[in-house]
């Protein structure tokens, strides 16, 4: 077999948002502020730099990413002029939200997954996110499939950054030129690329037509097929 690993991202390849989950925080938020709300990308990257609180890295343990996501919500709250009980209403949000089906899954990750677990790949999980990755997973009934996780704010650098590329080749002890690589960000998937890994851009939207384009996640057993 040519290839030994193949790895994933995480959001937007394997999981998703939770719309449910998404419409009750804008509803809740909405009845105790008076007023429609909406997170938008750029707003919430502006929340998550108040809750740093000038931390630098913002968390490196599961404990410190809990204490930072219930200042995430109480800043959300104050940001829209929310004053009364800040403090239990944050807590009420981040017990519901967070790592509490505020993600789910593709319909085709299982089968994927199971694919090339069967096959007898290692499998791993690169994403430019927090410690909770593998506690992520592990909600969502996937983290069986996998013996490493690579998660930016362990590494100390977010994709295309081949420092993080090479945690996640080292993790497994593999080669890039042995890897597979699925990516639903054009930079990252490139970055993968760059670095000798045999690396999909997932486009969900059909809009993309590269060459190395998937627009489901199980063209990557049509590609294991063909080999």
């Amino acid at each position: 077999m040519k290839f030994k690993a193949v790895f994933f991202d995480r959001d937007g390849t394997l999981t998703c948002n939770n719309p449910v989950k998404t419409a009750w925080r804008d509803e809740t938020v909405s009845n105790w502020s008076g007023k429609p709300f909406e997170l938008p990308y750029e707003k919430m990257m502006n929340l998550f730099i108040q809750a740093s609180e000038g931390r630098q890295p913002w968390y490196k343990t599961i404990d410190d990413e809990r204490e930072f996501m219930k200042r995430y919500y109480r800043y959300m709250l104050i940001g829209e002029g929310v004053e009364e009980y800040l403090d239990n209403r944050a807590e009420f949000l981040f017990s519901n939200i967070w790592c509490n089906g505020d993600k789910i899954l593709y319909p085709e990750t299982v089968e994927v997954l199971e694919y090339f677990k069967s096959r007898g790949y290692r499998m791993g999980v690169i994403s430019d996110t927090s410690p909770s990755l593998e506690y992520t997973l592990h909600q969502l009934g996937i983290a069986e499939y996998f013996t490493s996780f690579t998660a930016s704010s362990l590494v100390g650098a977010e994709k295309p950054s081949p420092i993080i590329y090479n945690a996640a080749l080292n993790a497994q002890n593999v080669k890039a030129t042995e890897s597979l690589y699925v990516d639903d960000y054009k930079p990252e998937a490139d970055g993968a690329r760059d670095l000798g890994f045999t690396a999909f851009l997932l486009d969900r939207s059909g809009q993309d037509k590269g060459e190395w384009t998937i627009h489901n996640l199980k063209e990557m057993i049509y590609f294991a097929e063909s080999l």
